[in-house]
């Protein structure tokens, strides 16, 4: 039986892709789209402004929009609630329907943080799922809240990870390059970001800091426990390229590996916390090296594993800080955001907590 699923913010960008992924999706049905309130009534086909690649699925565009109306969500007897929300309105909602017991996998910055909220990379930390049932006793929920990590954290630490278990890393300097689409649909006004580069994107270089350092971090009985072993420091900048955040990494490893050792690490990464679960929507190689001297590139390799997979290259030795630098290019809204939030809801139900 599919779980039925509403998808909050369907209009934006992050909620096309929901859509997108979600449509005819084996283990989901798309029931309820939400929007503002100066959509909610309207037919979603003839409201949005649909931008992604793929085509508008009929069905979906003959759908109505609601209003972001937490009774209702909870009426129409919704299994996953996916949210692409505003972080002010999200704040307003999410506890809201998780207490009500709908399992809310959220886009949203808010509550990222917090030691009882998963914030989850399938491939890196499935087990932090299992703060769930502790969420729910000290929140008093029914329901619960898991957060799909920043878009350049996931891209970052997704290839961060195999490099932390294999050979231990001290520190990284991460510098981003940033597609527009990680800004909404109206975000970065063309005149200011054409023939140009933005070196400064509000709040970015705080969550890669953080969040990376939970995501790597460990499950405890009180919470999820940062890893202070790790120390990363990083600059976001926005760049002119429509799909796509590209990052320069620097990091400072306890061995001394070779770089054969290292792209070899890198190739045969393959998540033992989720590879024999089925998930649909997880690539076969979540790590692809690419060993051309001018690759990856956004227009070029955005889209590989149907944009799940981070593409790494340009790997070289770094003599300053003793260890490795490469390049490493992840489609932002698929497998820095809806991609992932779908993952989590595969694994939720993989493990039978949906």
């Amino acid at each position: 039986m599919k779980r039925r699923v509403a998808i909050l913010g369907a209009t934006g960008i992050v909620g096309q892709r929901f859509i997108s992924l979600l449509h005819n999706h084996p283990w989901f049905e798309i029931e309820l789209l939400v929007s503002s309130d100066k959509s909610s009534g309207k037919i979603y086909g003839e409201t949005v402004k649909w931008v992604i690649e793929h085509h508008l699925p009929s069905s979906i565009a003959e759908l109505t929009l609601h209003p972001l109306n937490p009774e209702l969500i909870i009426k129409e007897d919704i299994d996953v609630v996916f949210t692409a929300l505003p972080t002010e309105v999200a704040m307003q909602i999410e506890a809201e329907l998780a207490k009500h017991g709908i399992v809310v996998v959220s886009n949203s910055s808010n509550m990222r943080m917090e030691p009882d909220i998963p914030l989850i990379v399938p491939e890196i930390n499935a087990e932090h799922i299992d703060i769930i049932n502790y969420q729910q006793k000290k929140r008093a929920w029914e329901g619960f809240i898991v957060k799909i990590p920043n878009c350049t954290t996931i891209i970052l630490s997704l290839s961060i990870k195999p490099l932390v278990d294999e050979f231990g890393v001290e520190r990284v300097v991460a510098s981003s390059m940033q597609a527009v689409s990680g800004a909404g649909l109206t975000g970065v006004p063309s005149v200011m970001i054409l023939d140009n580069l933005i070196p400064y994107i509000e709040g970015e270089e705080e969550k890669v800091q953080s969040e990376s350092l939970k995501i790597l971090g460990e499950l405890s009985p009180g919470g999820i426990q940062l890893n202070h072993d790790l120390k990363v420091t990083a600059s976001c900048h926005r760049v002119p390229v429509l799909d796509g955040h590209t990052i320069a990494v620097f990091a400072e490893l306890k061995e001394k590996p070779t770089i054969h050792d290292i792209i070899k690490t890198l190739e045969e990464f393959r998540s033992n916390k989720i590879k024999n679960l089925g998930l649909p929507t997880a690539p076969a190689k979540p790590i692809v090296v690419r060993k051309e001297p001018d690759r990856p590139q956004s227009r070029l390799d955005r889209l590989e594993g149907k944009g799940m997979s981070v593409v790494v290259g340009r790997l070289r030795e770094d003599k300053a800080l003793g260890g490795v630098k490469y390049v490493v290019l992840g489609h932002n809204t698929i497998r820095g955001a809806a991609g992932t939030g779908v993952l989590i809801a595969e694994l939720l139900v993989a493990k039978n907590i949906i």
